[in-house]
Order: C-alpha cells, then structure tokens, then sequence
C-alpha cells in the first residue's frame, strides 16, 4: 500500500495514448522498497502497458567527484540487474537526467519521479513537470513520513519535529509489497542512444568530473553491500550502540549513511528491520535514523538557503557576529586544513578520515567543524569551507544530512550556551574534552593504519 501522502502530481497533464509509463529514477535508487517504482508499476498495470526505468548520468551535479560517482554507478549495475529480474528494462543516458525525461517523456503515457530536497533536484523535477507532455507524479520514499504531512514549516529543533513524527509514525510504517510486472519491457528496442551499463568504467572518462578524490576501499555501493552493512551493525554493534557510538577509536556506527545518501536502501526497510530486534539501544538508532535524519530534510526543504551561513537562527547569526573581530590564536587557510597540517592531531586525524575512507566518525564530525570556526578569520569563512570539504570527500556529502550536520555545528538545532570568545553563545568542543571522555590514542593509532594501507 502506498499512502496517498506520499504521492503529487506535479502537473495537470492528462494521461497520453503512448507506448510506456515510465519512472525516472534519481535520488531513489534501488528496486527495494520503493514506492515511486511500486507507484509506476501499479499504474502501468492499470493502462496494461510496459513499465521502463530511465536514470540520467550528469558531469553537473554540484560538487560531485569521481569517489562519489564511482560509488552510484556500483549501485547502478546492481539496480539494472535487479530490475531485469522484475522484467524491466533500464535506460541508462548519458544526458543532464531533466532533459533525458523531457525527451523520454514524448513517449510516456505518464512518468512517475521520486523525490529530491536538494536545490538541483527541485529544478530538474520542475522543469520535467512544465515541460513534458505527459502527467508527472512524485513519489516520496527516501523519508518515512512524507515531509509536509510532518511538518507544514521549518522545525527549530529535534524536539519540535520529535513530537509531531511520533503522532504519525505508525501510519506510515507499514510494508511496502511488491507490484507484479504484467508486461515486461525487458526485449523492447527503443531506439534510444543508450547508455551500455557494462562499459561504465569506461566511459566515465568521458565525463567532465573532478577526479583527483579518488573511490575508496572500504564501502562499495549497492543495496547488497548496504544490506550487509545493516546485518553486521543489528549482530556485532546495536547491542552496545548507545555506550560506544561516540567513541572515535572504535567502529559502533552502522556505516548506512553513504547508501541512505544514494538511496540505495529504504529508511523504512531500515526501520522495519529494526523492529524484529528486540533490544533497547535500537532507540537510540532509530531516533537519528528517523527524527535527526528526517529534521535535515525538514531543513533542507524549508530553508532555502541551507548551504550558507544565513540559513542560521537569528541568535546564532548574531552571536558568531557580535564575536567576528575576536583574537584567534591560529589561523588556517583552507589549503593548510584540507592537507591535514593544523597543530591539533585529533583535528588532523579526523581530516585523514574523511579524505582516505570517505566518512568521518560522527562525533569527530561535529569537533572537526567547530575547530573550523576556531580557526578561521570570519564565521560565513568558516562556514564555506567546512561545506566544501564535507562535501568534496564525504561519501554522505552533499545531501540534507551533510548541510544539516555543518550547520549544526554553528548552532543551528541547537541552543545558546555560555558566551565565550569567537564562539560566542555556540556549543563549544576542545581536546580536553576529547581527551577526558574518550581514549584518544586509539583512534589516532587507528588513523595511522589507514595511512599505511
């Protein structure tokens, strides 16, 4: 069943006497639990017509690098397989994805689109709507609650959003059943320059990308890997979640986000895994997993201006002014933090994290922005270049996760504290507290084997 809540039409086109109805995969991408595919499905079913799946490859996509494409097009593969399976055919292009579904959309008889927060994919989704023939109808499947339904304005805090999520969790955390295919497209010839999903190693050279960051080892993309992910976290690391998430020398996170980023697995299967495991520290997860995840969304949406400094509160903006022209002991230009080579080796160490593996642990995360702010000559400084850089190595970057973590970091979500020198009323982290809490030479130790490798 797929909740009326999560479905909108994003025009008032009629439906067309043509060949396909067709689902244009973007931020949604996996054949599990997904109710924008589900919905194409159902509705191809219904005009007794084939079901196809286009994704569009773009070199546009703000800030994306060869360690973040190589990542997708591993999902990709798998995705193709899978809809084979189903017997849908995929159409993978080499096009901006918004032009490729104006083009596809002459042949729909309508076309269904998961949803996107991010600036870019509200554009794309706008201009499909305007400008294709056929209707468009978007499908909401990377939150468990439909974002307006949770909220009609911008949340301030967890505990706002905390409240109004739990009145309606349990409509919405239901399973998601699979649609059977009755007419496979999996031998239709399209006639279509497509894109051969065996030959993408090669022709990503064909791309214009940053490529200097390179993939990494450790995480490969898919629903599989993603999957493998969740069962090694639910029978090594849930048990003891809530005692050592937040020490950085050990690995008790469940490493989802990268695939949460591409979608490549459902927040709900997550979810309703979860639910079959009958321990108490599964609370803790599955409050960032649905309030904090769903509270970046919230803001992503609502704030327009999410990848600035002016998407702060007011007293935040004020306090981090107010505190501009404050001495600071070092100052670091963005070449000196990006090579690692500040005086802080915890700082240091969490830099290399990010730029070796792909991912910071979460709790050096929020210490690695406010060194940021510290070091910095100006806070909208301090601000720019902690989005660059969780959002050029990060494989969880560039997402409302990623723009919402960084701005937390400067107070947003958040309280006033203290008031104190450069932070001014902003929570403030310092290597003595690092230090008192956790054992940090075990994480630097850590850290110094990633080098070596």
């Amino acid at each position: 069943m797929i909740q009326k809540e999560r479905i909108q039409a994003l025009n008032d086109k009629k439906i067309l006497d043509n060949p396909y109805v067709i689902y244009w995969m973007q931020s949604s991408q996996r054949v599990e639990y997904n109710h924008a595919l589900e919905y194409a499905i159902e509705k191809a079913n219904e005009l007794n017509k084939p079901i196809l799946v286009y994704f569009g490859i773009t070199d546009s996509f703000p800030e994306a690098n060869w360690r973040h494409y190589r990542f997708m097009l591993e999902g990709l593969k798998e995705v193709r397989n899978d809809l084979h399976k189903r017997n849908i055919k995929m159409i993978v292009r080499m096009v901006s994805p918004e032009k490729g579904a104006i083009e596809l959309a002459s042949k729909a008889a309508l076309m269904v689109v998961d949803r996107g927060y991010l600036r870019v994919e509200r554009q794309w989704r706008g201009l499909v709507a305007e400008n294709a023939k056929c209707p468009l109808f978007q499908v909401e499947t990377n939150v468990i609650v439909p974002i307006e339904t949770a909220s009609q304005k911008e949340e301030y805090s967890a505990a706002t959003l905390r409240r109004k999520l739990n009145r309606l969790l349990d409509d919405f955390i239901i399973p998601l059943d699979e649609q059977k295919v009755i007419i496979s497209s999996t031998g239709i010839d399209l006639a279509l320059k497509e894109f051969d999903m065996d030959a993408l190693d090669m022709a990503i050279e064909r791309l214009d990308i940053d490529m200097s960051v390179k993939p990494v080892d450790k995480f490969a993309g898919g629903t599989k890997q993603a999957k493998i992910h969740l069962e090694d976290f639910i029978e090594n690391k849930l048990e003891r979640y809530s005692e050592l998430k937040n020490e950085p020398g050990l690995d008790y996170s469940s490493n989802l986000s990268p695939y949460l980023h591409f979608g490549q697995i459902s927040p709900l299967y997550i979810y309703r895994r979860l639910m079959e495991v009958d321990l108490k520290d599964k609370e803790d997860f599955l409050e960032e997993l649905v309030v904090r995840r769903e509270l970046s969304m919230n803001f992503v949406f609502y704030n327009h201006r999410y990848d600035t400094i002016h998407s702060l509160h007011y007293w935040a903006k004020k306090s981090l002014s107010d505190h501009e022209d404050d001495k600071r002991d070092y100052i670091y230009s963005l070449e000196t933090l990006e090579r690692a080579e500040t005086h802080d080796p915890y700082w240091n160490a969490a830099q290399k994290e990010m730029v070796i593996t792909g991912k910071m642990h979460g709790y050096m995360r929020m210490y690695w922005g406010k060194k940021i702010i510290e070091w910095s000559e100006s806070p909208e400084k301090a601000y720019n270049m902690a989005i660059y850089l969780n959002n050029k190595y990060n494989i969880d970057g560039r997402d409302p996760n990623g723009f919402t973590g960084v701005a937390w970091c400067f107070g947003k979500h958040d309280r006033g504290w203290k008031e104190r020198d450069v932070f001014g009323k902003i929570r403030y982290m310092n290597d003595k507290g690092l230090k008192r809490k956790f054992d940090m030479k075990i994480y630097l130790e850590k850290i110094g084997s990633f080098e070596q490798e």
